[in-house]
């Protein structure tokens, strides 16, 4: 039986997995039992937290902290959340085949959806930015994942990965600011094999916070599910597009 409001799968983000939110308080909570809040765990470690719509069976968003580049391989293989569609199943990620439950997929994108349908399986966390090697596997996860235009994945997004990446290593961790990012989507209008959502936009936004918890750099970016460049704005500026869709996120106070 599933039950929203159970969801590891937890019931409340900040108490379960505080730490990989700015301050310890997570973006808005959308309301509704389709939304679930995922602690994303491996083999009995979290690593990452994710807020999932398991009607669209896309993430709203993943959030996460930045420790350096790392040099962190990928793996070719993605996991799925058991306990979105049994609420007594294990609490870590597991691959799709070591998973035998009853109606397994009908609160999830499975591996099948992505197949041949133009998209690719675009990560909100991503690897470049995981904090160790474990982590970055922890990232395969489908969960962590929503369908993405492949120019875009592959070119634009990918760099902006980097950049981020690179500029928080340049300009936060030598001043032992301590860098968390959120990454999101935008529901679009479309969907593959009738089930899962594409995204209009996709959006990112970081802030380094310093030894008295306030944040002293931050920026937002949001784009078009395409081949194209993301905008760079304030976060605040991002939080008010968000809100003209419906998805008021605040990520951190500037």
């Amino acid at each position: 039986m599933f039950s929203g409001s159970s969801a590891e799968v937890v019931q409340n983000f900040e108490s379960a997995c505080g730490q990989y939110f700015a301050n310890g308080k997570s973006p808005t909570k959308l309301s509704g039992p389709q939304y679930s809040q995922i602690c994303q765990t491996l083999n009995n470690v979290d690593y990452y937290a994710t807020f999932y719509d398991t009607d669209n069976k896309i993430p709203v968003y993943s959030s996460y902290k930045f420790e350096g580049l790392k040099d962190c391989t990928r793996q070719n293989k993605w996991y799925i959340e058991p306990q979105l569609d049994d609420n007594n199943a294990s609490p870590n990620m597991k691959f799709e085949k070591d998973v035998k439950i009853q109606g397994l997929g009908n609160h999830q994108a499975l591996n099948g959806d992505y197949e041949n349908s133009g998209f690719d399986r675009g990560h909100l966390a991503p690897v470049y930015q995981a904090n160790s090697q474990s982590c970055a596997d922890a990232t395969f996860t489908l969960t962590n994942a929503a369908p993405q235009d492949p120019s875009f994945n592959q070119g634009q997004w990918k760099k902006l990965e980097g950049d981020i990446a690179k500029d928080l290593s340049n300009k936060c961790i030598p001043n032992k600011y301590t860098p968390y990012i959120v990454t999101g989507v935008v529901p679009g209008t479309q969907n593959i094999k009738n089930r899962v959502n594409v995204p209009s936009y996709f959006w990112t936004a970081y802030c380094c916070l310093d030894n008295n918890n306030k944040c002293k750099i931050s920026s937002g970016f949001i784009e078009d599910n395409k081949k194209v460049t993301p905008d760079e704005k304030s976060v605040n500026d991002l939080e008010k597009e968000l809100a003209t869709v419906t998805y008021l996120m605040f990520v951190c106070n500037e």
